[in-house]
């Protein structure tokens, strides 16, 4: 019977079970860029981000508009209307256009009036002239007749060009009226104020060697 022993290692055979040596330990990691920048990066990007918000509101934000004077914007809404051909239509826009212009110059009360109130209220209004009144009631009443007539007119109308020779004629009755209060009741203050005055009859005067009592 035979027994197998381990060899054994001899003398001269280095020990493979040895641990290597260690390498030598890393330095200390140095802070990243965020770390050390995240303050100044982070004040940067809400300023950014204000400046957006400003720019965008700024761009969306509706255009202001454009408020015209009342002569101003009839003239242009009525002259947009005089290459239309004459139907019940246009002579619909020109009375509304007319009638919101007056209102406006002469400072009517709002709401909705039909043709004869609108007339009264300017027979009670007393600002511009009766037969301009009358001029202008009988026009937006043969605008009405005509646009609510079944059949054509026989003659043209000629409604917007009307309508401007009355908003040229309102204006002339408000500059008028405006200038007639202060034409002559304004004084300069420089003038002095010089009135004739009667003597007073217990006066005597001078040069008579009387002196007044």
């Amino acid at each position: 019977m035979f027994f197998v022993l381990p060899a054994l290692p001899c003398c001269g055979q280095a020990d493979t079970n040895a641990l290597p040596a260690l390498a030598p330990a890393y330095g200390e990691l140095p802070p990243t860029f965020w770390e050390q920048h995240q303050y100044p990066i982070i004040l940067v990007g809400v300023a950014l981000l204000a400046v957006s918000v400003l720019i965008l509101r700024v761009w969306l934000r509706p255009a202001t508009p454009v408020i015209l004077p009342p002569e101003v914007w009839a003239r242009q809404a009525l002259g947009k209307l005089s290459a239309r051909p004459e139907d019940g239509n246009l002579l619909s826009e020109v009375s509304q256009i007319l009638r919101r212009y007056v209102s406006s110059a002469l400072e009517l009360p709002a709401g909705e009036m039909t043709t004869a109130e609108f007339c009264a209220t300017l027979v009670a209004g007393g600002k511009i002239k009766p037969e301009l009144v009358e001029s202008l009631s009988c026009f937006l009443h043969e605008c009405d007749q005509r646009k609510f007539s079944p059949l054509p007119a026989a003659a043209p109308f000629h409604g917007p060009r009307r309508a401007l020779e009355f908003v040229a004629a309102v204006e002339a009755q408000i500059l008028r009226s405006a200038s007639v209060p202060g034409a002559g009741a304004s004084k300069s203050p420089m003038a002095p104020d010089v009135r004739q005055t009667q003597p007073h009859p217990d006066t005597v005067a001078p040069g008579n060697g009387r002196a007044p009592r």
